[in-house]
């Protein structure tokens, strides 16, 4: 087969990658009344000056296998509101009006940015580093070697 057809019989995408680091919250199973259940979580990422941080939280569905290793790993150190931040890959972020249910808020829109947490390229646990899987592939050893 030529290149050409190669190329013409491969699906072509547009990436959006939003990259950075943030606090770990809120790791949950989400089971939906269609579908298969999925791992979800809540990652803050701080954004602005380290004299006055900003956060922007994204709510994303771990689909990155070696993410939800790791997020699965943490799992238990969020539930015990430990600090846990990560660096991370998110994909795919797009914001999704929703309705407050509870609270002082209730009844006002609000909007929560979606995304699908790709990676998690290193982890803190109340300050200490941990050792995490490392990928059984790396697009950046690829285009070193390249």
């Amino acid at each position: 087969m030529s290149k050409k057809a190669e190329a013409t019989n491969q699906s072509s995408f547009f990436n959006l990658h939003v990259e950075g680091v943030g606090y770990l919250n809120r790791v949950r199973r989400v089971k939906p009344k269609k579908g298969q259940e999925f791992l979800a979580c809540t990652v803050s990422a701080m954004r602005g000056s380290t004299d006055d941080i900003a956060y922007t939280k994204f709510d994303c569905t771990v689909s990155g296998a070696e993410a939800q290793k790791i997020v699965k790993m943490l799992e238990a150190d969020v539930a015990a509101e430990k600090t846990v931040i990560i660096g991370f890959k998110i994909a795919d972020i797009y914001p999704e009006m929703f309705t407050f249910e509870k609270g002082d808020r209730k009844g006002e829109l609000g909007v929560s940015i979606k995304g699908r947490l790709l990676r998690v390229k290193f982890a803190k646990v109340n300050g200490e580093s941990l050792d995490l899987p490392q990928p059984a592939y790396s697009g950046e050893a690829e285009s070193a070697a390249a």
